[in-house]
This record gives C-alpha cells, structure tokens and sequence, in this order.
C-alpha cells in the first residue's frame, strides 16, 4: 500500500522525475521539482506550498530531513526560495530554509541552513552546523559550527567523496525502486 503524500497546493504541482526514488512516507507538497535520479528518503517534508523548492540529479535528501521556503512579501519581495544543485548529500534530519546549495556538497547530519544562505560547489557542512541567514560557504571548504565557520580546505580525497556519495545513493535508490516493486 502507498502512503507516499505528494500533493498539489493550490495550482502547483510536484514534479518529480520519473528516475527519482520517493520513500513511501516522504511528503512533498506544491511547487517543487526534482530532477533525475535523486533520492528522498523515510520522514522526509518538502513543502513548496509559498515559494518554489528545487532539487537537481543525483541528489539525496536523507531520513527526517526538512525543506522549506519563506513567502515573498513586504519585508522580502521575492521570499527564499530553495535550490539545491547536482550530487549533493543532505544528512539525515538537516533543515533547509530558503537557501541555495550548489553542486557536489554534503550536508551533515542534524544541519540547519537558514534563509538566503549560498553554499558554493564542493563544500561539507559538518554534522550539527547552524548557517545563519544570508552567509556565504565559499567553495572547496570545510565549514563547522554554530555559527558555522570556514575550518579548512578539502583534501582531494574529500572532494572525490562528495562524487562518490551521490553515486552510491543513485544505485541504493535503484536499489529500493527494486525491491518495493516485488
């Protein structure tokens, strides 16, 4: 039986790419698009119900994770939508809010990214983080902390790892798309 919840609101729709996988009890609601062989693991909420949420290819989006937007109105006229690039990791139980996260990151474990955060390309967020609004995560570092802060540089084997994690969740995607359908 399918208890997956993907829903309108409004006049927007979901679109979900048919090469995704969307664990039965994920939530997905309004205007969100998710692309190609992306993964949306148990207990996850993407609510697009006031601004738009993207999600590239290759993307996982881990158990109990949280996405959401801010409306645009008088105080922000355009609100904080959330866009998220090609082979990002998110953690299990992160908070994204309003942000944009590039391509080929990780976001760890129980994170929260606030309103109008970029996160360039190549960037691991430890476990635990807090990205206050509007902070810039410049590319190819490791960021840590509450505030997060700037640690150091990603070594080589690091930024394959990034490659390497996106990949895996492909095939454990596929994986799952195989076995529900037994």
């Amino acid at each position: 039986k399918k208890l997956m919840a993907i829903r309108h609101f409004e006049d927007k729709q979901p679109d979900i790419a048919a090469s995704a996988y969307v664990d039965d009890t994920a939530v997905i609601i309004g205007d969100v698009t998710i692309e190609e062989e992306s993964s949306i693991w148990p207990n996850v909420v993407i609510r697009g119900d006031i601004n738009q949420i993207s999600i590239g290819k290759r993307t996982n989006i881990q158990d109990g994770s949280v996405l959401h937007v801010s409306h645009a109105g008088l105080f922000h006229p355009n609100g904080s939508p959330v866009h998220i690039g090609n082979d990002v990791t998110v953690g299990h139980q992160v908070t994204l809010h309003g942000c944009t996260i590039a391509d080929y990151c990780l976001i760890g474990i129980g994170s929260i990214v606030m309103d109008d955060v970029m996160i360039e390309s190549e960037v691991i967020l430890g476990a635990h983080s807090l990205v206050p609004p509007r902070k810039i995560l410049t590319s190819g570092y490791l960021w840590l902390g509450s505030p997060a802060k700037k640690i150091r540089p990603l070594s080589d084997e690091e930024k394959q790892f990034l490659r390497y994690s996106a990949t895996y969740y492909v095939k454990l995607g596929k994986r799952h798309t195989k076995s529900a359908s037994r």
